[in-house]
């Protein structure tokens, strides 16, 4: 019996490992992997085996910066089941990764939590964080905004106006810095404000930040005049023109 009360406060209790096939995976891919689970010291009752895939994103609140845990997608692995005391089990899974999974680019923003579901009992769990690759369609847009001479400079998430929301309540943001090219030192900064609709189509609202010109400019910069947005959809279609389209778009509101 005092066993008993010990796993139910996580002494002697059964573990987690889950193990992963590698630690990075493109938007979605199917993610592999497998749990390993070992008996602790007595029987337990296990109503599930589940996986949480989490991200954070950023809430403005009160002129302050606040990081909020974002759960993309929960997975349960398993019916009820019995722990022995010392049992080894494995078990395999595969999930989709989400299209709304933000891309991390080497950053640990993004973790798979492996939980036991122990009624009565501290639940035993694991994190591994893996690194988001983009998918086909975005490294297109990548490429085409980076043959234009821009170079990423940071990207974030951050909480969307409720009228914006799709099935998150953030959307990721990338922020380009012009180093070369066509736009070099006519602006300040590009951003890309993403919205996956689909592994074959993203929406995007692109900021165009103007460089100041001038006393006029530095005013327009000073009140945030200088910025436009544009609106547009990107599919496999549209990979073949996208730099020069890009490019037009742009040079209009430089």
């Amino acid at each position: 019996m005092f066993q008993r009360f010990l796993a139910s406060v996580g002494i002697g209790a059964a573990k987690v490992d889950t193990v992963l096939q590698r630690d990075e995976w493109a938007v979605g891919e199917e993610v592999k992997g497998i749990v390993h689970i070992a008996g602790g010291a007595v029987e337990q009752n296990v109503d599930s085996i589940y996986l949480t895939l989490s991200t954070t994103y950023t809430r403005e609140s009160d002129d302050r910066k606040v990081s909020i845990t974002q759960d993309l997608a929960k997975i349960r692995l398993t019916d009820p089941l019995v722990i022995k005391p010392g049992e080894k089990r494995e078990v395999p899974f595969s999930f989709t990764l989400p299209i709304e999974t933000p891309l991390t680019f080497g950053l640990k923003k993004v973790w798979i939590r492996t939980g036991l579901d122990i009624k009565h009992s501290m639940d035993p769990s694991d994190t591994d964080y893996i690194q988001v690759l983009p998918g086909t369609l975005m490294s297109d847009v990548m490429q085409a905004v980076q043959g234009l001479g821009f170079r990423l400079r940071q990207a974030e998430c951050e909480e969307l106006p409720h009228r914006l929301r799709g099935s998150v309540p953030f959307a990721q943001e990338l922020e380009f810095l012009p180093v070369s090219g066509p736009f070099y030192r006519k602006l300040d900064e590009l951003e890309l404000l993403v919205f996956p609709r689909s592994l074959n189509e993203l929406e995007f609202i692109m900021e165009i930040d103007r460089k100041a010109k001038g006393l006029a400019g530095l005013f327009s910069e000073a009140l945030d005049l200088d910025e436009t947005r544009v609106r547009f959809t990107v599919t496999p279609s549209d990979v073949a023109t996208l730099a020069h389209r890009l490019e037009q778009m742009i040079k209009k509101y430089c």
